[in-house]
């Protein structure tokens, strides 16, 4: 009889990168804005919520910005933390 074993995945797999898709044309500039921030801060949820962080209070802004810097985007501002912490608290 055979014995399946489980492997970690490499580190590099770990957090894939999205593919991107080009945003459509003519909008304001403040919609592009608010659209790469709501991007931004799904990311970042998922990640949080991937590496176990499950209640908005444990995702503070310092957390949140290490788990920016380790899946690779810019650190978030203070508002896009926000709407990180509102994700987790509204996905529940």
């Amino acid at each position: 009889m055979a014995v399946a074993r489980l492997m970690r995945k490499p580190a590099d797999t770990e957090f894939p990168q999205a593919t991107r898709k080009p945003l459509p044309a003519g909008q304001p500039r403040e919609w592009y804005v608010t659209h790469n921030r709501r991007l931004k801060a799904m990311r970042l949820t998922i990640a949080l919520l991937d590496s176990g962080i499950y209640h908005p209070a444990t995702a503070d802004d310092t957390r949140i910005r290490a788990t920016a810097e380790q899946i690779g985007v810019h650190p978030p501002s203070d508002t896009t933390c926000r709407m990180v912490r509102a994700l987790i608290r509204y996905g529940r």
